[in-house]
């Protein structure tokens, strides 16, 4: 009697499936995933059923005009629901590894199996860094490679939601090398007022960041990344009051085990948040502190992770890879005449703040 065995297309499936899931899971970001515009990392998979290059994600401002009342007419009074688009354009990731049969012994599926926790580390750090440059990006540039012209210009546009230390004053006239350099290692630390500010400045944008709401107990918070030594300052500055942001948080799906919680923001520490050496005042380092809200990243997929597996040097070699087309942009939006004119972004206020190491 023959044994029944899984075909294996459809083991292949299930374990592309699974990569797939735990890839969403896995990476410092995951609770920001959603596909509404409620989510601070939108996703949208609209190419994963036809073809294209880009995904448009679209904003529609809310309305503002004042109620019709009485017996005044309506139809005519309508209000315009003017509405902006971005497109997140898609490019092809892949990696690989490979290993010997003497090594390995086992089969294709037990090597896929051995090899997946490689592959899924790998997917998590490579997606964690291109949203953290998503978020420094200046107008879809990466920041390091943006010019002190491209910088300027951002500046000029998005004045109202990039705060240099704990003082708008700071802000040198929209001259963004003048402005990092206003940042001093004494007033301009990260703190409980640093979040205070950079929140109000969110409710007051034009337009503004909305919060976005937890799907657990229905509050709307802001979420905010901070290197660790900017962490390191507000926790310091948190001191005798820890006890109680961490009782809050704890109600709230957002928030995970050494997050801080203050005025409505989840304060979470990312390790691998970029440093800018030397651009403070006397030369110190000073690093970004993103305050996120909805809308803030676009998540664009074209192919979901798949693997495949080779055999090289008759058999004695095999490998496995894997690859996926998608793309992450921090998502802006026009507020000017025509649909992209002077782009803001959308869900994000960017603070830099002292960064200093530890003695």
């Amino acid at each position: 009697m023959a044994d029944t065995r899984a075909a294996t297309g459809l083991t292949v499936q299930q374990w592309d499936d699974q990569f797939f899931t735990e890839y969403f899971q896995g990476n410092e970001f995951s609770e920001l995933y959603g596909t509404n515009e409620n989510s601070v990392i939108q996703v949208k998979e609209n190419l994963t059923k036809k073809k294209g290059d880009s995904v448009t994600f679209a904003l529609v401002n809310r309305l503002t005009q004042a109620a019709t009342t009485g017996s005044a007419t309506l139809e005519g009074n309508e209000e315009d629901m003017v509405s902006r688009s971005h497109k997140v354009t898609v490019d092809k990731r892949r990696h690989a590894v490979r290993t010997s049969e003497m090594e390995e012994q086992a089969s294709a599926i037990g090597l896929r199996d051995a090899m997946k926790p490689m592959l899924q580390n790998w997917g998590d750090e490579n997606t964690r860094d291109l949203i953290i440059t998503a978020l420094g990006s200046i107008n879809g540039v990466a920041y390091a490679s943006a010019s002190e012209a491209n910088k300027d210009a951002w500046l000029a546009d998005n004045a109202d939601r990039v705060l240099f230390g704990n003082a708008k004053a700071n802000n040198a006239s929209n001259d963004h090398s003048a402005a990092l350099a206003n940042v001093d290692s004494t007033t301009d630390v990260l703190k409980r007022g640093s979040i205070d500010l950079m929140k109000r400045m969110a409710t007051v944008a034009s337009p503004k960041i909305r919060p976005v709401k937890d799907p657990g107990n229905g509050k709307r918070y802001y979420i905010v990344y901070a290197h660790p030594y900017a962490f390191r300052d507000l926790r310091s500055d948190l001191e005798g009051v820890l006890d109680d942001t961490t009782a809050a948080g704890e109600a709230a799906r957002l928030f995970q085990g050494g997050d801080l919680m203050w005025a409505g923001c989840i304060i979470k520490e990312l390790l691998d948040m970029p440093i800018y050496s030397g651009v403070g005042n006397s030369s110190i380092d000073v690093a970004p502190v993103y305050l996120l809200g909805a809308q803030a990243v676009g998540y664009a997929i074209a192919k979901r992770w798949q693997s495949k597996t080779k055999e090289f040097d008759y058999g004695d070699k095999y490998g496995c890879a894997i690859d996926g087309i998608d793309g992450f942009e921090k998502l802006r939006f026009g507020t000017g005449t025509a649909d992209t004119d002077d782009t803001k972004d959308n869900g994000v206020v960017t603070g830099y703040f002292a960064c200093v190491a530890d003695a």
